[in-house]
């Protein structure tokens, strides 16, 4: 089974190809416009999108990174007009797997159509053995810091890592919470095992009940094949579930039941199976108070809290920041910006001086930021974001167009570093896709 979103304002196209991959199978999801697309793609799971070139609210070129922003393994093929190479060069260069002619290739859909699929997840199975293969080697050496704070925690993770206790990590976003869950894997019993994580906050309910579940052929529309879930795949492993606090009542109680028994039963069937796997939750959320008000259950929480270990916001651990920052100039500088040795005491006093709402995420973030703008070899506070260099110089010697002109070129290299990939220079500046097409209109900036 395959999901394929079609994007087509012109509704005879639309329902031809709705109609042809209907009758290979697949299950198809319509949108006239970028905007419903888009809308589309927030709420469900897609594998393949045919997407048109001309929409009426803008360019489906365009749409290409935004679409790989929200779901990375997406592959897309553009249908595009008769002998429109400009356009088909862009979107291949803006990520897209290939194109074709509306009503000339007739024949290449469906071809197309599943060489994509197979890419799509190909690349899904490498992830989730990068992630496998991360956690077998991670341990707790990558936990970085002398802090107190970071020390108890350590420690208290590590005593529960060699038992099956569930362990459940609280902590801000950012904090390292998968971090801890990988390290405590790799230093179980269960460490030549499965490691497989998921974020409860990614799925609605329907598509994160299957995606832990499974489910049977038959079990619903369009289910042709057997699906393994999550909890099944990590048999003998561990399940890292992170914002646990998401997660519907209604799958609570399912997880309590693994929790309790071992068993589960796949969506559509009444067979119990029985699994042995270890869970560790996370959740940025406060669990009591999401019990007083109905959204988390007691039962589950008691089940879970059996090893609470708390991690602590980056800014409780200040002394731990100019170590942080060594080792992430260390570890980018390894396979990039070889040229850059360290960082200057101004730059690390900066460092120190932020709030870190984004914690170790948020540094990582920064620090590379600041790498790729670096000519020198060394790291100074003139290297920082943008935003940065405002609140540490005399804004009053500096006037608008200095800012501007400071930020663009700061826009500029960062898009050049990333090959003009929109979705990762967004994440790399830490600013929404909207802002960055904004910012690249306002300035003028050629992509």
């Amino acid at each position: 089974m395959a999901n394929v979103l079609i994007i087509e304002d012109e509704v005879d196209v639309r329902q031809l190809l709705k109609r042809v991959l209907s009758l290979e199978g697949f299950i198809i999801y319509e949108a006239a416009n970028c905007k419903a697309a888009l809308q589309m793609l927030e709420k469900e799971t897609v594998d393949v999108v045919l997407c048109d070139v001309k929409l009426p609210d803008g360019n489906g070129v365009d749409l290409i990174p935004r679409v790989k922003a929200l779901h990375p393994y997406i592959e897309i093929i553009m249908l595009t007009a008769y002998g429109n190479i400009p356009d088909s060069v862009q979107a291949i260069k803006n990520g897209a797997f290939d194109y074709i002619t509306k009503a000339n290739d007739n024949d290449r859909i469906l071809p197309l159509l599943y060489r994509a699929l197979e890419k799509s997840k190909l690349e899904k199975r490498v992830a989730i053995l990068e992630q496998q293969a991360a956690s077998r080697y991670a341990n707790f050496d990558s936990v970085i810091g002398k802090s107190q704070g970071i020390r108890e925690a350590k420690t208290l993770a590590q005593m529960a890592a060699p038992t099956d206790a569930p362990v459940l990590l609280l902590g801000e976003t950012g904090t390292g919470k998968e971090v801890f869950a990988q390290a405590i894997h790799a230093t179980s019993k269960r460490n030549t095992k499965t490691f497989l994580g998921l974020n409860c906050s990614a799925f609605s309910k329907e598509l994160l009940e299957n995606e832990l579940f499974g489910h049977k052929a038959g079990a619903f529309t369009g289910a042709i094949k057997e699906k393994k879930g999550l909890i099944e795949e990590a048999n003998e492993g561990t399940l890292f579930l992170d914002e646990i606090g998401e997660m519907p009542l209604e799958l609570q109680a399912k997880l309590l039941r693994i929790l309790e028994t071992n068993t589960f039963i796949k969506i559509g069937d009444t067979k119990q199976i029985k699994v042995n796997i270890r869970i560790i939750a996370a959740t940025n959320k406060d669990l009591q108070q999401e019990i007083r008000e109905g959204r988390f259950r007691g039962d589950l929480f008691y089940r879970l809290n059996l090893v609470t270990i708390t991690l602590p916001a980056l800014r409780e651990r200040q002394e731990d920041i100019p170590l942080l920052a060594a080792f992430f100039v260390k570890k980018i500088t390894q396979s990039a910006y070889q040229h850059v040795k360290g960082m200057t005491n101004a730059f690390v006093e900066r460092l120190q001086k932020h709030d870190w709402r984004g914690n170790i995420r948020e540094l990582r973030n920064v620090i590379e930021r600041s790498l790729i703008v670096c000519q020198g070899d060394t790291l100074t506070v003139e290297h920082m974001p943008i935003e940065w260099q405002y609140n540490t110089f005399n804004t009053k010697s500096i006037s608008a167009f200095d800012l501007a002109s400071v930020e663009y070129l700061h826009i500029q290299r960062v898009l050049q570093y990333a090959k003009g990939n929109k979705s990762q220079a967004a994440k790399l500046l830490n600013i929404g896709i909207a802002t960055l097409y904004r910012k690249i209109e306002e300035y003028k900036i050629d992509t």
